[in-house]
């Protein structure tokens, strides 16, 4: 893979704080395909857009989406319309979601509210243009079931590079540090994350996309960062699930902030971007703290026990 032909396409969305280097879209001009991985929402398509064909793309053989969530694939119908020759590649349970939005678009603004109106409605995506393939096309890249930040993620890889989704969490760019957290929003279940990480671990990328945010070149170290973060953090949300609600994430971060390195690098991000975290930062506690929930009294001693 020659990384000379691959780009990242930022849609950051001012009207929303913090989000800036946060939503992205990656696209790759191999030997004789392009392709796009997760076009992002609908109101930041006509900047894709306009990005994509200053850079001089004027044609798409594929679309690779990593999940359906809408700030990943809420944009990809409208997308179509602009390169109707792309095919979109989906896990499985994800295509009849994206063929028919509604359901997808209404759940988004029942948990997003605000958020979702910012992203834009779901536009449908033709039917016969989107099937799920476990080696997309002629390009090479290979598609592998990666569940955990949703039963629907996958994750693609092109030699030995990583299109990761977030099935590694989220990382902000920090000068001279790592600041990563967990994406585990409802329904998780850390088994299932755990395994899907081993599995991108055992192909050994050297390089990865982060879908938040940014390329890396020492994938395996991330990776590794990532698992060892679900665990703690789990453990994490065990120890603090006596706190009462009003207070958990308050008391959950100052745990965290004495044991987790990555997460408290959070103090050296720019203010907006904290606040940003932080909101999600909910979003992670209240699927792992459901995952914590559904043990039994001797599953979560054995968390806690590590």
């Amino acid at each position: 893979m020659n990384l000379d032909n691959l780009f990242c396409i930022d849609l950051d969305l001012p009207t929303l704080e913090g989000f800036r280097k946060f939503i992205s879209s990656w696209c790759y001009r191999g030997d004789g395909f392009t392709l796009l991985v997760d076009p992002g929402p609908l109101s930041t398509i006509p900047h894709l857009c306009h990005e994509l064909r200053q850079r001089g793309v004027t044609h798409l053989d594929y679309v690779l989406l990593t999940h359906i969530h809408i700030d990943h694939a809420g944009g990809t119908g409208a997308l179509l319309k602009e390169f109707p020759g792309a095919t979109v590649i989906c896990h499985q349970d994800g295509i009849r979601h994206m063929v028919s939005p509604e359901k997808l678009w209404e759940g988004s603004r029942k948990v997003l509210g605000a958020v979702a109106e910012a992203y834009g409605e779901i536009v449908p995506v033709p039917a016969e243009q989107i099937r799920f393939e476990e080696n997309v096309g002629q390009t090479g890249v290979r598609t592998f079931l990666t569940p955990g930040h949703a039963q629907h993620h996958c994750s693609y890889l092109l030699d030995d590079f990583l299109f990761a989704g977030e099935v590694a969490g989220v990382r902000c760019e920090l000068e001279g540090g790592i600041y990563m957290r967990p994406a585990t929003p409802p329904r998780f279940i850390l088994e299932v994350a755990l395994e899907s990480l081993d599995r991108v671990i055992a192909l050994a990328p050297h390089s990865m996309a982060f879908a938040h945010y940014g390329r890396v070149d020492s994938a395996l170290e991330y990776l590794q960062i990532a698992r060892k973060q679900l665990l703690l953090w789990v453990r994490g949300v065990a120890e603090t699930a006596s706190v009462e609600a009003s207070r958990r994430e308050e008391v959950f971060s100052a745990w965290l902030q004495e044991r987790d390195e990555q997460y408290r690098a959070i103090s050296r991000l720019p203010k907006d971007i904290q606040i940003r975290e932080r909101t999600f930062f909910g979003n992670t506690l209240r699927g792992m703290m459901e995952y914590v929930e559904n043990l039994s009294a001797e599953e979560r001693q054995a968390l806690v026990e590590g």
